[in-house]
């Protein structure tokens, strides 16, 4: 035990008024100065710095050591002083006099003992004043100069009385606070010093034990309209009492929470129907039991209360007498006990609440919804019955048939009721229902369409997290063009990759949610037809094959049609790679969130028609590289970017812009330059993007140039290389040419006409020798005199150059064609256009088996067809 005590004690010291060790705020080195508010709080202060602004107007001193506020007298202008949690034991003299603007001063949790009027005189402008948590003791009339004030407590100071003064005064007092003292009896004249204060209104009395009020205690401030006894200790008797004093003011509000009241009965507020009071709340009081025409006192009522009780029963005539009721809170009012059978709401009780349009039974416990437990409420338009406890399990389309009586209801929140099924046309009785919540229950069930029929004037379905135990079909939502919003996160199983797509008669969806359903197989047409959709969001799904190049049949580009979005979410996905057009006509899009993905080399334009993008997330990914090419239309209208937590290589090809546009942007990049972190090369790792120099690039520029001109250089001679390998005898025939013709040129005319040696050159494939031999060589004998390359060449000249020498030393020029001579590429090639340059007329028919620009030239005569 003692051990227990020696840890407990050092917790206990830590933990003081609710600032505990470990949230306790740190202990600054200087003030905070912005504008003229300076924040000098939690700095172990002894005194208040005398080296702030002149023209402050507002000071923060709380939570140090300060015992006087001395050295105020050298900000004049201050209008606001926070002074609270400090060691101040008086209020000095000359303060507000220093101080002429001073409208608001707190000094809670001070040791302030002895107050009198001389320590407030010269506060004629303050307006607020918190002397609470000290040890007050009040001489004279201290609050008689404050003609200003409209706030004032004074609360936790063991006053005994809630006199503050014998004499009227605090003319413009709106609120008082008396709260945590040692008041047990309010007096007759307790309040007689507010008697001419015109404007009161609100008298706060929390935590007190009050045993007894005397007769006509209020009637000096029958103006008060808001009355709060929260958490305090107040007899059955006391209540009776309380509301017969009461009677006659102009109270509206009235608050006892937490007041000890176990049971009501149909004289506990009688009284109050002579006020005009529109709220009540009487939350947590562990009431079990409220009687039959409890309430009927407060005809004017609009907002109840009656949350975190422990009510067994509410019958029809628990809320007589309530029929101008707007709101009523019964969130937790029922609740079962481990040894307690379920509570019961009976038909018809809520019957009386005619003008209800509110009614919230979240965390309710009760037996079930019987066929008219909601008849009645004819301008209903909110029902919340999330998280409540009933044998609700199916619901069918007689479960909510006493609304139909409700034609004003426009929100049924159903979260968490434990529904494992929804029969045809289970809410048909709710025409003119907007939002339909069904989250976090049990749904097994494949949607055919017929279960949401009857839902003409729907706008919002929230089926998420039902365990992904919901399946669709072509027409589960056929029944439901109207719907805005539809929520099936963590809730479907089986495929979407259907034709037509679930989705397709929502023509006015904006806000499609998809995520955690382990999507794998969806087609191109998955959002057909949705061209209002704003917001979709499908993260934590498996869309990894989807966009990959490599996928059979190509990417599936199933965001096409959704060029109007807005929001975009594909979180945890698995994508490695962006296909080059998926985010193509986005010009809407203002948030892109891409986060813990696989993602590493984007496209060079992936980004391009993002111009309207103001938040990117791409933090968690194996992104190395962010270039201008890829990055720059994206962030150059930018408010957020999240890129955190990627291995970025850090040298300048890959990190050098964005380094410079990380240093120079006015975007908000959260976790910048902590969580930005360089994973290569060895001389970055594991330090910040921000370390990376840009200078160091700068000597590159003459390695640049040199790779520039060394590649020209290289591109070059593999140009002339394959020049030369594919056109090489085309160069070396029109340069035969060109020295050919240039040596004539200069030859003298007078002989030109005797230049012919031969008659003519005659030109065959090797295997036609024999048949030339044959036919053409005996013609010599006669007239003729032929050139034959094999015959006639010079022995040690060239091929090439015996060729142009001997055919224009030749009158004519014969072709022998025959296969063999097509398919030799001498003859083909070189010899036939060195011959078509030779011609000057054409003398023979285009039909020969030559180009046809042979025929153009006039030495091409004889042709041998075999």
């Amino acid at each position: 035990m003692e051990l227990m005590k020696l840890i407990l004690l050092p917790l206990f010291c830590m933990c003081f008024h609710g600032h505990c060790a470990g949230t306790a705020y740190p202990h600054k080195s200087k003030c905070t100065i912005g504008n003229t508010k300076v924040d000098c709080s939690h700095m172990n202060l002894d005194a208040v710095p005398t080296d702030l602004p002149q023209n402050i107007t507002t000071l923060d001193v709380s939570h140090n050591r300060l015992k006087n506020l001395s050295s105020l007298h050298l900000y004049s202008n201050l209008m606001n002083i926070d002074a609270s949690y400090n060691s101040l034991t008086v209020i000095e003299e000359d303060l507000c006099l220093s101080l002429p603007h001073l409208q608001s001063l707190n000094m809670q949790h001070n040791e302030v003992h002895l107050i009198s009027e001389k320590d407030l005189k010269n506060c004629f402008n303050l307006i607020r004043l918190d002397l609470s948590d000290n040890r007050l003791k009040l001489k004279g009339e201290p609050f008689s100069v404050l003609k200003s004030l409209t706030w004032l407590d004074v609360s936790r100071n063991t006053l005994k009385s809630a006199k503050l003064g014998t004499q009227p005064q605090l003319p413009n007092l709106v609120t008082l606070v008396l709260s945590g003292n040692e008041i047990s009896v309010l007096q007759k004249n307790d309040f007689s010093f507010l008697s001419n204060s015109s404007a009161f209104r609100v008298l706060i009395l929390s935590s007190l034990s009050l045993k007894k009020v005397e007769n006509g205690c209020f009637q000096t401030i029958a103006r008060l309209s808001d009355l709060v006894l929260d958490y305090s200790k107040i007899s059955l008797q006391f209540i009776p009492s309380l509301c017969e004093e009461l009677a006659g003011t102009a109270l509206r509000n009235l608050s006892l929470k937490n007041t000890q009241q176990v049971t009501l009965s149909n004289t506990t507020f009688q009284g109050l129907d002579k006020t005009n009071i529109t709220v009540l709340d009487l939350s947590s009081n562990s009431m079990t039991k409220i009687g039959d025409g409890t309430f009927q006192w407060f005809p004017r009522l609009e907002s109840l209360s009656l949350e975190h009780n422990s009510l067994k029963q509410l019958t029809k005539d628990t809320f007589l007498g309530l029929g101008n009721l707007r709101q009523l809170n019964l969130q937790k009012a029922l609740i079962k006990s481990h040894s307690s059978s379920l509570p019961v709401i009976e038909d018809f009780s809520f019957h009386h609440l005619v003008q209800l349009e509110h009614l919230c039974m979240a965390n309710t416990a009760f037996r079930e919804i019987t066929e008219h437990i909601f008849s009645g409420l004819l301008h209903l338009k909110t029902l919340d019955l999330s998280w409540s406890i009933t044998g609700l399990k199916t619901v069918t389309n007689t479960t909510f048939a006493s609304l139909q009586e409700s034609p004003q209801l426009q929100t049924l929140n159903l979260t968490a009721m434990g529904i494992n099924k929804l029969a045809p046309r289970a809410f048909s009785s709710l025409g003119n229902l907007t939002t339909l919540l069904l989250s976090h229950n049990f749904i097994n069930q494949q949607l055919k369409g017929d279960e949401l029929e009857g839902l003409s004037n729907i706008k919002e379905i929230d089926m998420s997290l039902n365990q992904q135990s919901i399946s669709l079909t072509n027409t589960s939502f056929i029944h439901v063009p109207t719907l805005r919003t539809l929520k099936l996160g963590r809730a479907l199983k089986g495929t979407l990759d259907m034709e037509p797509s679930p989705f397709r008669p929502l023509v006015n969806l904006t806000i499609l949610d998809l995520s955690n359903n382990n999507i794998a197989n969806i087609n191109a047409g998955l959002l057909k037809g949705l061209y209002h959709l704003k917001v979709l969001k499908m993260q934590h799904n498996n869309l990894a094959r989807l966009w990959k190049t490599a996928n059979p049949g190509g990417p599936v580009l199933f965001l096409k049609d959704a060029t109007k979005l807005s929001v975009l979410n594909l979180d945890y996905n698995g994508l490695d790679e962006i296909p080059l057009n998926a985010l193509r006509g986005f010009f809407e899009l203002q948030e892109l969130s891409l986060r813990g993905n696989l993602l590493d080399q984007l496209h060079a334009s992936v980004f391009d028609d993002l111009q309207t993008l103001k938040y990117l997330h791409l933090q968690k990914n194996l992104i190395t590289s962010v270039q201008r090419v890829t990055f720059g239309v994206p962030l150059s209208n930018l408010t957020d970017l999240y890129m955190d937590h990627n291995p970025f290589d850090c040298t300048c090809e890959s990190i050098l812009w964005f380094s410079e546009w990380l240093n120079s942007t006015n975007v908000s990049v959260p976790g910048f330059p902590q969580s930005y972190m360089c994973n290569t090369p060895n001389a970055y790792f594991n330090r910040s993007v921000m370390d990376f120099d840009p200078l160091s690039c700068k000597d590159m520029t003459p390695f640049k140039a040199l790779y520039i001109l060394s590649s020209t250089a290289v591109l070059m001679l593999l140009f002339t290389a394959f020049l030369l390998h594919f056109q090489g005898w085309r160069i070396q025939f029109f340069w035969s040419i060109m020295v050919n013709r240039m040596l004539g040129s200069l030859k003298d005319e007078s002989i030109t006409e005797g230049r012919y040696a031969y008659d003519a050159y005659i030109i065959h494939s090797a295997e036609d020798r024999p048949w030339v031999e044959r036919s053409l060589l005996p013609l010599e004998d006669e007239k003729f005199n032929f050139f034959l390359e094999d015959r006639d060449a010079v022995p040690g000249f060239s091929q090439l150059d015996t060729i142009v020498e001997n055919m224009g030393q030749s009158r004519k020029i014969i072709f022998v064609i025959t296969e063999m001579l097509l398919k030799d590429p001498w003859c083909r090639r070189f010899k036939a256009h060195h011959a078509l340059h030779q011609g000057t007329n054409p003398s023979f028919p285009s039909e020969t088996l030559l180009s046809t620009n042979f025929y153009q030239q006039g030495q091409l005569e004889f042709f041998f067809f075999i």
